[in-house]
């Protein structure tokens, strides 16, 4: 028996910073150069640019997403929408819940 192919369609985000998604890679087999044994990616669905942040621990990632948060908000002049994850435990702490709903990101 064998299965029809799989159709689907590839939706974007309707402008930039609509919609970012991220995930936490880690640890590396080996680590890089200053002890980075983490990295976290970034990516505008809308333009697919992306961003990698290296890290010495996972823990860092809420810091390197307010940084990625800065620089892209004042370079473009536009404000994060949406921040689409894995919901791994880096995403879902307190601290990181309620700077998403100050700065108005949903998560997802």
């Amino acid at each position: 028996m064998t299965r029809k192919p799989f159709v689907g369609q590839s939706t974007l985000a309707n402008g930039l910073l609509n919609m970012i998604h991220t995930d936490v890679y880690g640890p590396l087999n080996t680590q890089a150069r200053w002890g980075f044994s983490y990295f976290i990616t970034v990516i505008d669905d809308h333009s697919r640019y992306g961003y990698v942040y290296l890290m010495r621990y996972k823990s860092e990632a809420f810091v390197r997403f307010k940084e990625f948060r800065l620089d892209v908000e004042n370079q473009t002049g536009r404000k994060i929408k949406t921040l689409r994850s894995d919901r791994g435990g880096e995403y879902i702490s307190g601290e990181f819940i309620d700077y998403l709903k100050e700065n108005g990101i949903v998560s997802q």
